[in-house]
């Protein structure tokens, strides 16, 4: 019996070879696109669950009142760490952090660059990343200890054994290897290239040292290990007022544990409420994924059921030599299933061909595990669920046709027949329509913020890593540029302009004494004004001719707006204990995130706060040969370190990673799904036109015209299309209206877009419709009616 399904169904796809290749490029299409989709979600849903303990570890978050509304944040004192480990009797392990930032590692006449971590002897216990080499609990007892990465290990010590030799960090400390790791997966929340042990960090950093006790620095990430992931609640309630019970009131602090399982796909807030995260755009492109299947599953539909009367005789011989419903039932959707098995095939070749290009849109090294069960698990529950799904209601239909009716002539289908495929067309142009829409408004979004006023001037500004060696030669260095004829200003400061490093309180006159505002807080030298090319609203930006600047002040627009300061130029602001006169009023610099309001900021001379250089090249035709230029000088005064720099518009692009992501995969999906809907509109369109061959015959013969006849075909498509539009539209709206709450700075959604949507999509339409209605009308009916 199943031979005979087998051989029927080969024998039907080679006879229906044009309808057979729509059908399985449309599948092959949709299934490529959820393969590809899927790949990137669970990539995201797999961030950290490599770790053992998975469940059972938590980070020490705070929530803090602000100006009427509670922030949350990852960073906690530095006591935290000691006060974890006897807080509760369920607290197994607590484990402390730094971002060690970028620093040179020298073995010989090798020098690079790397990521590192300064974290406490628990981490590696906690977190479990696997060890090649040493032993977890004995391999950060040396304070002068160091664990790299394998990836690491080959780099400096090519093929021999690591163990025990020694690496020179930033040309000043020697340190051991006791422990090589496996690289760090792709799907962790750290990322490191190689760690350094707590007890070093507070040997080499006074500024350590000193908040061992001190509770109103909020600098460090602590993490906990819970013997029970139940006991979080009664932890929570343990460890809450913790930071109010050692002097930290004003803000009322609270701490509470964020889990491991929460970090990668949430971990947004919105006072003091969770608020999402990549979780809603893993929801929405998993949601894009199973609706291009189902388009696809929609053109197998429609096709099947409108050529129905083709397959009606053998339904009806079938029938009458015995065979019962089931069986013809099981026979199409065995029929189906296996186009759905070669569509499959077909996806999945297409799908390994198109990921290295994929990758690179998503930035992932996404790869295909055809050894994963997982996969095949997927692989045959995808084929059967859109073989059953695309297949049952032509089995149901095809299978209900009476044999005596049948074998006597055409079924009597019925005006009713063709509503469930107009149903299902108007379902997919409806979403065709959602997602061009929805492309569309993400594009607008994406213009709007990144034409927004950011306050300075991007062009040739360059920044380079503050490290011990500039430290030491920052002067010659600065004035070695400055003469060099391709500089036009230099400074230095603890971030640079597209990040926000520091928060601090500042005091006002006349500053309600409930009032806490977070300020932006920018250390620098002088020039930052100049080298950033900041607008100078009112008074003046540092100089070396007055030495009383050390304690002077400079806010941003923002602030003085929040201050409400009438003649504010000489008005003495409180910070940190002190006063500071303020000199300056500056124009509103975009830092953090390009979605929000500009927060108040303010400037301050600290050359010792320092982290990075700003370079201001002047305006060339030959860039590179300026960059060689400045490389030159810093190689001069700092040999030991590789040089590398950043361009402050390329970073201020990082900001639009995600979005920019979600713009380009909406893009490409909505355009595929488009072509799918195109596919299966050509062949219900070329069935149509073939169906209605006599008729057209004989309306040629009584006079109609060609037009007339290409519109008698094309109208019923077109009033499909219009009601999808008609569906679509609200529904594109309040989703996209929902979508863009998450912005603070958003576009609004143009009138515009509705009516330039519908009138693409109905178009697309009628360009496929006529195609087909053109080939039917210009046909010869003396051809079609040859036989009546």
């Amino acid at each position: 019996m199943f031979k005979n399904y087998f051989l029927v169904t080969i024998r039907n796809l080679r006879k229906n070879g044009f309808y057979s290749f729509i059908n399985i490029t449309g599948l092959a299409i949709g299934i490529t696109c959820s393969i590809l989709i899927l790949l990137w979600v669970f990539d995201e849903t797999s961030f950290n669950k490599f770790h053992p303990k998975y469940d059972r570890l938590y980070q020490v978050w705070v929530n803090a009142k602000f100006d009427g509304k509670i922030s949350s944040w990852t960073s906690v004192p530095l006591p935290t760490y000691e006060a974890m480990k006897t807080a509760d009797a369920s607290i197994k392990r607590a484990a402390v952090t730094d971002w060690g930032g970028t620093h040179l590692l020298t073995v010989g006449d090798n020098r690079l660059m790397k990521k590192g971590y300064f974290a406490s002897e628990e981490f590696l216990e906690m977190f479990e990343f696997t060890l090649l080499k040493g032993n977890a609990t004995q391999v950060m007892d040396d304070p002068k200890s160091v664990i790299i990465t394998e990836a690491t290990a080959q780099a400096l010590f090519g093929n021999e054994d690591p163990i025990n030799k020694v690496i020179r960090i930033d040309n000043e400390n020697d340190l051991q290897v006791t422990g090589v790791l496996k690289n760090i997966p792709t799907n962790s929340s750290f990322e490191f290239d190689f760690l350094m042990t707590w007890k070093f960090r507070e040997q080499v950093s006074e500024w350590v040292r000193k908040n061992t006790t001190n509770w109103g620095n909020y600098s460090f990430q602590v993490f906990v290990e819970l013997d029970d992931p139940k006991n979080e609640l009664a932890v929570e309630k343990n460890i809450r007022m913790l930071l109010q019970e050692h002097g930290e009131t004003e803000t009322k602090p609270e701490f509470f544990l964020y889990p491991l399982s929460r970090w990668r796909l949430h971990g947004s807030f919105d006072n003091g409420v969770e608020t999402g995260g990549m979780n809603d755009y893993v929801q929405l492109f998993t949601i894009i994924a199973i609706f291009i299947i189902v388009i696809a599953c929609i053109n197998f539909m429609n096709l099947a059921t409108a050529r129905s009367e083709r397959r009606a005789r053998e339904v009806g011989v079938r029938k009458s030599v015995g065979s019962r419903r089931i069986e013809l039932i099981l026979q199409f959707i065995g029929e189906s299933t296996f186009i759905a098995f070669l569509a499959f095939v077909v996806a999945v070749l297409v799908a390994q061909l198109v990921l290295p290009y994929y990758n690179q849109l998503v930035d992932k090294k996404l790869f295909i595990d055809y050894t994963s069960g997982e996969f095949w698990l997927f692989a045959f529950g995808l084929i059967f669920i859109t073989g059953f799904v695309s297949g049952s209601y032509p089995a149901f239909y095809l299978s209900s046709f009476q044999p005596v009716k049948v074998l006597k002539g055409k079924p009597t289908i019925g005006k009713g027949a063709s509503t469930p495929r107009k149903v299902l067309v108007t379902l997919q142009f409806g979403f065709s329509i959602l997602l061009i829409i929805g492309t569309i408004v993400i594009y607008q979004q994406i213009q709007l913020v990144k034409n927004r006023e950011i306050g300075y001037d991007q062009e040739n500004l360059m920044a380079v890593n503050y490290t011990n060696e500039v430290s030491k030669n920052y002067r010659p260095i600065k004035l070695d540029l400055l003469a060099s004829g391709v500089v036009e200003a230099v400074t230095k400061s603890n971030s640079q302009i597209t990040d926000i490093n520091s928060n601090n309180f500042l005091g006002w006159p006349g500053k309600p004494e409930d009032l806490r505002v977070i300020f932006t807080t920018i250390a620098t030298e002088y020039d930052y004004i100049k080298t950033m090319g900041i607008k100078l609203l009112e008074g003046r930006d540092f100089s070396e001719d007055f030495k009383s600047d050390t304690s002077a002040i400079i806010i941003n627009k923002a602030a003085l707006e929040l201050m409400n300061l009438k003649d504010p130029i000489g008005t003495e602001l409180d910070l940190w204990g002190g006063k500071r006169k303020l000199i300056g009023i500056t124009e509103n610099v975009l830092m953090g995130s390009p979605y929000d309001p500009v927060k108040p900021m303010f400037i301050v001379l600290d050359p010792e706060w320092i982290d990075v250089v700003t370079v201001r090249l002047k305006k060339t035709k030959d860039l590179q040969a300026s960059v060689a230029t400045v490389k030159g000088i810093f190689e001069k005064h700092a040999p030991a370190y590789p040089f590398e720099y950043r361009f402050a518009d390329v970073e201020f692009q990082k900001k639009f990673t995600t979005i920019n992501l979600t713009s380009q995969l909406a893009s490409l999906f909505a355009t595929l799904t488009i072509i799918i809907t195109g596919l299966g509109l050509f062949g219900l369109a070329a069935f149509t036109a073939e169906q209605r061959t006599k008729e057209i015959g004989i309306r040629k013969v009584l006079g109609a015209s060609v037009p007339s006849l290409v519109q008698l075909i094309s109208k019923d498509f077109s009033l499909l299309v219009i009601i999808s539009f008609v569906i679509a539209s609200p529904a594109a709206w309040w989703l996209l209206t929902k979508y863009l709450e998450r912005y603070t700075i958003r576009t609004d959604i143009a009138w515009w877009v509705f009516p330039v949507t519908g009138f693409i999509a109905l178009a697309f339409a009628l360009i496929i419709v006529s195609t087909q209605a053109l080939r039917a009308a210009h046909a010869n009916p003396a051809t079609s009616l040859r036989n009546e």
